[in-house]
């Protein structure tokens, strides 16, 4: 079989399909929307777990419209009480064929009214190959042959003034496996049964029939155009108006179109497809509500360009341009402690390193569990700018989904909104500045700058020596000259040494201001990747996690829909 021409999926697919997408869905989509899947999903099972052999058919109506005799005359006896001007079905009332199985599913209607039929009813062959078509469907395997059993119920009339009678009409409606509405020619109209009761159930076609009873009152001449007025209705209603749920005209005073209905009856029970072909319009019904909870269009996902302008966001609201610069000012200080004149050096130690200021200056010794900067927190225009870029991000990544995945993708992006501080002040943190390492120029330059320092204190050593030696009279030769120089060489060392000395001092300024700018450049580029991988793990990553929600939520939808 082609990929294009797969089967459809069985009950028990859809049935796991919807409960994945119900669990999706929880929290996201509608509440109600959702109720009804878990109502649907918790019957389901419930049904399942019981005999599979027997077909609930319910019979529901309103009051006069004689569905109690329609039930007796099915039946074949009087077992439900009938009367001309009152309700008289207080109760659920079954009528069983095939008693073993019956009890508990009987239990769970919570029908307590309950008589054995041992006269089977005829079987007939309407319907018998699409109602064989349904069973396989469903099930995956071919319909059994061995008759069925079945359960007929009588029910309280659903315009009743009583509360207990109306609730008890609602809740079995959603139970049975098989709906029969039953109408008389002077309220097939009323806008109540269509509205509340019908309408709701326009998927359900399968597994409903529509019977127009007293058709005995009308007269034989109207009886076409009532029934067609009752075809436009339920059509308008959603129902298809062939199939089970065409609408037949009974009688049950005088038995007209009894036996075809009681056919059409036995021939759903013996087929054994009516509850799961309930439960499985009610997964479509299930699924299409999930479906329009969940609205139209896909979202964009996560883009390159999305990811970087949340780094920038967030990287300007942690100030990392600011700790750059401290990071390059840091830079200049050590260099010109190593490299500057060596009779000045000492002044260096009133300045503070501006990454110690920050604690940053750790050198190596970076445990992010651990260290934490001593950077302000960060203030109302930092908060802001962090909350816009987050915002931005997820209203990006969100693009043409509808709104509540927007929502949800929204909340999922500021799912840690209050861990994203301190998160990016662990990323700073643990961020590996290099604070301490040093260039290799610093030690050319300081043992130059040493070399010529000796120079200045030999020269004022030799020059002190000869005035200590004049100062005492002692006779000592006169000083060399270089050739060319009107001073001596003492006076040269010194002056040679102090010159030297300024030299390397300004030009490992100006080297320093090169090595600042790059230590700042590569600081900033090391920040932003810190700041953008915890903008990844508290922004991104439960962003992408909503995405794969809504790719496997639509996934499921896919198998629901066939």
């Amino acid at each position: 079989m082609s990929p294009s021409r797969r089967a459809s999926p069985t009950l028990s697919e859809r049935l796991s399909a919807l409960a994945r997408a119900t669990d999706l869905a929880e929290g996201r989509l509608d509440d109600e929307a959702v109720t009804v899947s878990r109502t649907v999903l918790d019957r389901a099972a419930e049904r399942r777990s019981l005999s599979a052999d027997h077909t609930v058919v319910g019979f529901f109506g309103a009051t006069g419209s004689g569905k109690s005799t329609l039930f007796n005359a099915v039946v074949g006896r009087d077992i439900a009480r009938a009367a001309a001007r009152r309700p008289t079905t207080s109760e659920p009332l079954a009528a069983v064929w095939g008693e073993p199985g019956s009890e508990a599913l009987l239990d769970w209607l919570d029908v307590s009214q309950r008589h054995r039929v041992d006269t089977p009813l005829p079987t007939g062959p309407e319907d018998a190959g699409r109602w064989s078509r349904v069973k396989e469907r469903i099930t995956g395997g071919p319909a059994s042959e061995a008759p069925g059993g079945l359960i007929l119920l009588d029910l309280p009339d659903f315009d009743s003034v009583s509360l207990h009678h109306r609730t008890v009409v609602q809740r079995l409606v959603g139970m049975v496996d098989v709906v029969v509405w039953v109408v008389d020619p002077q309220k097939y109209a009323d806008a109540i049964i269509h509205q509340e009761f019908i309408a709701p159930l326009a998927r359900h076609g399968a597994v409903t029939m529509v019977v127009m009873n007293q058709v005995d009152r009308l007269p034989a001449a109207e009886v076409p155009a009532v029934m067609a007025s009752l075809a436009e209705l339920v059509a308008q209603d959603g129902l298809p108006t062939t199939g089970l749920s065409k609408p037949v005209a009974v009688s049950a005073v005088t038995g007209e179109g009894v036996e075809a209905l009681r056919s059409r009856i036995r021939q759903v029970a013996d087929t054994k497809a009516a509850a799961g072909a309930r439960l499985d319009a009610d997964v479509t019904d299930a699924a299409e509500r999930l479906a329009r909870a969940s609205g139209a269009g896909e979202p964009a996902g996560i883009t390159e360009q999305a990811q970087e302008r949340l780094t920038d966001g967030l990287a300007q609201a942690a100030n990392v341009p600011g700790i750059a610069r401290a990071a390059g000012k840091s830079y200049a200080l050590h260099a010109t402690g190593h490299t500057g004149w060596i009779a000045t050096r000492w002044l260096l130690k009133f300045r503070k390193d501006p990454m110690r200021r920050l604690n940053l200056d750790r050198g190596d010794t970076v445990n992010p569990e651990v260290n934490r900067t001593s950077l302000p927190p960060m203030g109302a225009a930092q908060r802001a700018a962090a909350d816009s870029a987050v915002r931005t991000f997820a209203h990006d990544a969100a693009a043409g989904a509808a709104e509540p995945w927007t929502r949800s993708m929204r909340q999922a992006a500021r799912a840690h909104e209050t861990r994203l501080p301190d998160a990016i002040d662990q990323a700073i943190a643990g961020t590996d500045f290099r604070a301490r390492k040093s260039s290799w120029w610093w030690f050319v330059f300081d043992v130059l700058q040493w070399i010529a320092m000796l120079a200045v204190v030999a020269g004022l050593l030799w020059l002190l020596g000869l005035f200590l030696l004049e100062w005492f009279q002692v006779p000592v030769p006169p000083p060399p000259y270089v050739e060319g120089f009107p001073l001596p060489v003492p006076t040269l060392l010194v002056l040679a040494g102090v010159v030297a000395g300024l030299f390397l001092a300004l030009t490992g300024r100006v080297l320093a201001g090169f090595g600042a700018r790059l230590r700042e450049r590569t600081v900033r580029r090391k920040l932003r990747a810190s700041v953008g991988e915890a903008g990844r793990r508290t922004v991104v990553e439960p962003v992408r996690a909503e995405l794969g929600t809504f790719t496997a939520f639509r996934e499921a939808l896919a198998v629901l829909r066939g």
